[in-house]
Parts: C-alpha cells; structure tokens; sequence
C-alpha cells in the first residue's frame, strides 16, 4: 500500500475504508459529521436481520442500508447477542431526579405486597384445612371418637398434627 506507507498509516486498511466510503457517499462520506445519528430500534434490528441472514459483511451491510460506519453495526451486533432487543432500549447519561419518586412509590407497593403476602397464606391455610377436611370424609363419612382418632393417625404423614387439630 503505497498511500499508507507514505502517510505512515499504522493500519494500511484505513486506506481501503476510505476508497470504500468515497465510493459509496462521495466526498460528503469522508467528512465528520458533527452531531451523531440517532438510529431507532427497529432500525437497528433490521441491519442485525440483514447481516444474521446474508452472509455478507459489516461493510457490506453498512453500505446497503446506508451507514459508513461499519464497526457500528459490530456494536450492535454485540448488544443484541448479550442483552437481545433490550439493549437498544436502553437509555444513555445521568438519570433522572423521577426515580425518587418512584421510590416512593414502590414503599407503598411494598406495604401493599406485604398485605397481599398474608392475604396468600391465609388463603393458603384455608385450602390445607379444606383438604384435611375432605380427606377425612373420604376416610370415614360417619365421625365417632375412635373413627376421628384413626383418621388423624392416617393422615398424619400427609399433614402436620398441630394442622389435624
């Protein structure tokens, strides 16, 4: 590579990215742009689509839909396999002063949780009982000391005595 020796490019294929470039966006491709592209999710799915289903490359696909930044399609190629389509969603800088609110918020849920949390086991404890109950009608339809005694003793390896009491 000629150029690259001349200009002592450490990396001769920085030459070839650029023939590239000019190539596919003329000489406004060359120039830095000031601000950075935003790209939408779905945008980025769709390049992830057309490079998991052609087997072409990250230029290749960088060209077709219009990028001339390959690597970035890279970058995103590794977000996807490590976070999926969540990690495009995710949101860049400090965040925001809401999430005290949300706190807030989420104590009260909490309280409501916990109450939930007792709703369960005593609704749990309700069905055990009803269980119980139906095992020991099953047992013996007709109670008698003796028919209660035995029922208990027969169901106490499926449940606990303080429960059969």
């Amino acid at each position: 590579m000629y150029l690259a020796n001349k200009y002592e490019l450490k990396d001769k294929k920085q030459i070839l990215r650029w023939v590239n470039i000019y190539k596919e966006f003329g000489k406004e491709g060359l120039f830095r742009k000031r601000q950075n592209q935003k790209y939408s999710v779905q945008f980025k799915l769709d390049a992830i689509e057309l490079y998991q289903t052609s087997e072409i490359s990250y230029r290749d696909v960088a060209n077709a839909i219009g990028i001339n930044n390959a690597p970035l399609i890279a970058s995103w190629m590794r977000k996807f396999r490590e976070d999926g389509v969540d990690g495009f969603s995710k949101t860049k800088g400090r965040p925001s002063n809401k999430s005290k609110k949300k706190k807030a918020v989420k104590k009260v849920v909490s309280h409501e949780a916990a109450g939930e949390s007792d709703r369960i086991k005593d609704l749990e404890k309700q069905v055990r009982s009803l269980k119980i109950e139906k095992a020991a009608k099953t047992e013996s339809p007709t109670m008698t000391q003796e028919s209660v005694a035995r029922i208990i003793d027969s169901l106490r390896g499926s449940f606990k005595l303080v429960e059969l009491l």
